[in-house]
């Protein structure tokens, strides 16, 4: 049983097309906590993290989880961290994503990335996890970071075409990198409705993070 980790309900019915899409009859079960996104946003470092482990102890030990895939990547490593002690893997859905970008330009010891994200909360944690993915393959990653200006209220209102416009719109002014990295998994679709300005590849997590689990499971 895999269990999906969601500080949004917005991330079920995305989660579960990709699903039925590429993993007919892979079990899963959501877990939604908009709280420890807020706990994390307002408090800082390590203020959810005692949530987000008693969250994830109830997934294991009361929902039979055998893996957890959590698609806050603001709260992704400390999720992450947790997976030792449960001894279930525990996965962020934006570590293949951030593999995938430092793939990127290859031949070259460098790679440029652009990092876009809707709440200020997810830089750090995105590019911390994009830098690991380049010490283990041995490049550098030079990242620039793309806050999406406003695009977040849209979400809270639940304006899903104007987020993700403004989210593609942003992405379209972006040059002189060799990869996009959309930071957020409610950010995914924005990839679409790109004019792809940036002639630059743009990566979002949902897709590759699934299929990390998937293979989790198995």
């Amino acid at each position: 049983m895999l269990t999906l980790l969601h500080t949004s309900p917005v991330h079920v019915p995305v989660f579960d097309a990709l699903r039925d899409r590429e993993h007919p009859g892979l079990a899963m079960r959501h877990v939604v906590d908009e709280e420890l996104l807020a706990r994390a946003r307002s408090g800082g470092p390590g203020a959810a993290d005692s949530a987000i482990a008693a969250v994830l102890d109830a997934a294991v030990g009361e929902g039979g989880a055998t893996a957890v895939l959590c698609t806050c990547s603001t709260i992704g490593a400390v999720a992450e961290a947790n997976a030792a002690r449960l001894g279930v893997p525990v996965l962020r859905v934006d570590r293949p994503m951030a593999a995938a970008a430092v793939a990127a330009a290859p031949g070259r010891d460098v790679v440029r990335i652009a990092v876009v994200a809707t709440v200020e909360s997810t830089f750090g944690p995105t590019c911390e996890v994009i830098r690991e993915e380049a010490d283990a393959a041995g490049r550098t990653a030079v990242i620039r970071t793309v806050p999406a200006e406003g695009a977040w209220k849209y979400f809270e209102d639940g304006d899903r075409e104007n987020y993700l416009d403004l989210v593609a719109r942003t992405v379209d002014t972006i040059t002189g990198v060799d990869v996009v990295v959309l930071a957020q998994a409610s950010m995914a679709d924005a990839a679409a409705r790109t004019r792809t300005g940036t002639a630059a590849p743009v990566l979002s997590s949902p897709a590759p993070g699934l299929r990390a689990a998937a293979a989790a499971v198995r």
